[in-house]
């Protein structure tokens, strides 16, 4: 796959930031960004104060959208809707509900550990993101995103992120949506 702008979604520990910034912008040399930059104001602790809608898209119009290619991790459906609209295709990551939270346990408890966490939100944070495969979940969820994709005319390619980092990087760089033939 030629350099583009690439959206790689999924889950809350299902590896987009990884695989995003330490591999396929790299090996295409072009930047990447990931939503929770825009979504979260910096502060000490992070993750603590939310941007206003309207924010994170003007702040991501100014500072990212426009270059020629690039690469976003995470998840902007709902709240992103003008920046989705330069996407030229997605890369969509699935993973076992269980290894996926046993990653995020392992992730949160290390941010514990640094007191990078304020008290209590690992667990608020944890509860949320195990919501993700429940199809009742009102929040960002598997379900959400399949519905989401139904409407997409735009490629996806669906990766399960078991596999290593390296593997799927090379999935993406081969990969030859109709679009670019």
């Amino acid at each position: 796959m030629q350099p583009c702008r690439l959206q790689i979604f999924g889950a809350s520990g299902s590896g987009t930031t990884t695989l995003a910034r330490a591999v396929v912008a790299d090996a295409w040399s072009v930047p990447h960004a990931d939503s929770d930059d825009y979504f979260w104001i910096p502060t000490d602790p992070p993750y603590s104060k939310q941007r206003a809608p309207a924010d994170r898209s003007r702040l991501m119009n100014e500072v990212f959208v426009q270059r020629k290619a690039w690469v976003l991790s995470g998840s902007i459906q709902g709240w992103g809707d003008d920046v989705l609209a330069h996407v030229d295709a997605f890369v969509f990551l699935t993973l076992d509900p269980e290894v996926r939270m046993r990653r995020l346990a392992e992730r949160e408890t290390l941010r514990l550990s640094r007191d990078y966490l304020e008290p209590g939100a690992m667990d608020e944070f944890m509860v949320w993101a195990g919501g993700y495969d429940d199809p009742e979940f009102s929040g960002r969820s598997r379900a959400g995103h399949e519905k989401w994709l139904k409407t997409e005319e735009r490629p996806v390619l669906r990766l399960d992120s078991a596999q290593p980092v390296a593997q799927m990087c090379q999935a993406i760089v081969d990969w030859e949506p109709s679009w670019l033939r």
